[in-house]
This record gives C-alpha cells, structure tokens and sequence, in this order.
C-alpha cells in the first residue's frame, strides 16, 4: 500500500500538517457521492501561547464547484496552544467528482489579544480505483 499525502505550512510560527485519504466505503460514485477524511496536526512553535478561534476553508471540487466553509474552531474545539503543544483532529468533506483540493486559515490569537492567520496548506483530494 502506498503511503498518504502529506502536506505541511508553518505560519507566524503554527505549525499545520494535514493527511488526506478517500473513503471508498463511505463513497458512491453511481450517485457522484465522493467522501475524504483528512487529519489536522497544528502544532505551536513560538513562545507564546495561542488559541485557535476559527477556521475558514475553501474547497474545490474537479467540475468547478467551489465552497466556503467558515466557523469558530474545529470540530467543536478551540483549543489552547503553549509552546510546543499540538492539536490533531480528523474531519470530512463530501465531494461530487472524485478529485478536488482544499486550504484555508485558521485564525488564531495571542494572550495579548493579537489575532492572526496560520495558512493551511493547499492539499489534494483523489479517490483512488
């Protein structure tokens, strides 16, 4: 079996990496029903610590549909970064054809109520057979 995709972005000192993969179980492609799953790592690597507040993606699929999806946190969380820590979530998306990509940015803010964007890198989705 050959291994995932990974993709990887540092931004102001977050650290994102994310890990997709098709679902072919969850899929159905007679009714152009493509599902993917994808694995977040965020890590912080200044000094200071951050929360995550929000996320914003946007995510394309191979017949040109696009979407935006925009909402505090990730899946329920907003987490709370010190140096160092790392948050790891899997989520999903839903696709009509059976190649796509998606990227973002999540935004995050500072104990000195500073808020800023930590890119999420662009990455693949391509369901395999």
């Amino acid at each position: 079996m050959a291994p995932r995709p990974f993709y990887y972005k540092e931004t102001h000192g977050i650290r994102i990496s994310v890990r997709p993969a098709y679902l072919a179980d969850e899929s159905d492609v007679t009714a152009a029903r493509f599902v993917f799953c994808y694995t977040v790592r965020i890590e912080n690597c200044i000094k200071q610590p951050a929360q995550l507040r929000s996320r914003h993606w946007y995510i394309t699929d191979s017949i040109g549909e696009q979407y935006t999806v925009v909402g505090d946190g990730v899946v329920g969380q907003q987490p709370h970064l010190r140096c160092g820590e790392v948050h790891e979530y899997r989520s999903f998306c839903v696709l009509k054809s059976g190649q796509g990509t998606m990227s973002g940015f999540y935004t995050f803010v500072n104990n000195d109520d500073h808020s800023f964007d930590a890119i999420i890198p662009v990455f693949e989705l391509t369901a395999h057979g």
